[in-house]
């Protein structure tokens, strides 16, 4: 097909996605790099408003809806990638992924609803490797991260004929809030996973997202409780979202051939210190996730609606730029000696790394000469070393080992 555009942001009007607009405008646009990209939504008015603030008006507008079969198939026609903000996914995804496969576009986006990815990799993942078409979650702090920094660990121990038995991810520093976009795809988790006990069950397997063949092995479930960690030596709290995380680099490991390991375990969790403070702060810093996953019509669920951001609300430019995030990875190698890694984010993760991570993600899939894997897939299988240089040169993140 002739397509007019590299990458079209679709849900430009939105918090994350206006975001996206500026940086993708101040970083390829007014540096006069070759990029042919537009934006996109169903409001004309939002759309020229997030225009005039973050653009110009030489970007096109696209007005699609993400229930109009129509409209997206007249979009994934026009665009070598789409680039989505509109969730929760499970509500707003589906039809676009299926026009993208079908006029040979690729995707990405920033879902994080391990029971939609599922559904989305059982029905189109043959489908969109025949079509030859890259569908690529995750495209953010969830699970980029994540999935990058495991791939990265491995990449660097190859060198020296080493492999990991074990990585455990530890939060070890952050600043910043949940997105309100993230929170209305977890509450839409909440409520399916209440009322459906076959959900329930897709989110609690750690292999759910590994193809049908390879979903086994070692891992436990994510860890659900406060907890003394031998490894790093703090108490830890869970992390929310390990729940995809996790889930995300088990399925790289698996459609890589398990270029990892077979027997690779794999975990995350939040630090919060050692000794008696750090378990005073591990019980204060559990408190929020009683409020984020309580049930669905409880008290507790109602007090989180009324504090926690709404889709379309986020931080001030301040606040994002001060924000940021260090994770740190704790191998034990073949030799049974353990290594610390790192990833660090400069800004806060929900939004200002986010919108980076999901930016150069779409520029990725659609300029750079990628890996031929194709399906429903993860950033590290989609993109792999051309992904990574990016991330480090461009989107503020930082991938080392401790010396």
């Amino acid at each position: 097909m002739n397509k007019i555009y590299d990458v079209v942001v679709l849900g430009a009007s939105g918090f994350t996605g206006k975001l996206v607009c500026e940086y993708i405008y101040t970083n390829y646009t007014q540096k006069k790099i070759d990029l042919k990209w537009a934006i996109a939504g169903r409001n004309i008015k939002k759309l020229e408003s997030v225009r005039r603030e973050v653009a110009d008006k030489n970007i096109p507008i696209i007005i699609a809806d993400s229930h109009n079969m129509e409209s997206l198939d007249n979009l994934t026609k026009s665009t070598n990638v789409v680039c989505t903000t509109v969730g929760p996914y499970a509500k707003y995804g589906t039809k676009l992924v299926e026009s993208c496969i079908n006029n040979n576009a690729h995707y990405c986006d920033l879902a994080g609803e391990v029971q939609w990815m599922y559904k989305i990799i059982n029905k189109y993942h043959e489908l969109a490797k025949k079509r030859k078409v890259k569908i690529v979650h995750t495209c953010g702090f969830d699970s980029i991260p994540s999935d990058m920094g495991v791939y990265f660990i491995n990449q660097e121990l190859k060198k020296n004929n080493k492999y990991a038995k074990r990585i455990s991810m530890r939060v070890a520093g952050v600043k910043g809030k949940i997105s309100g976009g993230t929170y209305a795809s977890l509450n839409n988790i909440m409520r399916e996973s209440y009322n459906d006990n076959s959900i329930y069950k897709i989110i609690s397997n750690p292999y759910s997202l590994n193809p049908s063949d390879k979903n086994y092995g070692q891992d436990k479930k994510d860890i659900t409780k406060i907890t003394y960690d031998n490894i790093s030596k703090n108490w830890l709290t869970p992390f929310i979202m390990a729940t995809v995380n996790t889930k995300v680099v088990r399925r790289s490991n698996a459609l890589s051939s398990y270029s990892y390991g077979k027997d690779l375990l794999y975990d995350e969790a939040t630090i919060t210190g050692k000794g008696f403070k750090g378990k005073i702060m591990a019980f204060l810093n559990a408190l929020p996730l009683i409020f984020v996953t309580a049930p669905p019509k409880s008290i507790l669920k109602k007090i989180a609606n009324k504090i926690m951001p709404k889709p379309g609300e986020g931080p001030t430019k301040d606040q994002r730029e001060s924000g940021y995030y260090n994770l740190r990875f704790y191998i034990k190698n073949n030799n049974d000696e353990l290594i610390i890694a790192k990833v660090i984010g400069d800004m806060d993760p929900g939004y200002g790394s986010t919108s980076k991570m999901l930016a150069e993600s779409a520029i990725c899939l659609a300029k750079d000469n990628l890996p031929k894997s194709n399906g429903i897939l993860t950033p590290s299988i989609a993109m792999g070393n051309k992904l990574l240089a990016r991330l480090q040169e461009n989107a503020g993140l930082t991938f080392k080992f401790d010396c």
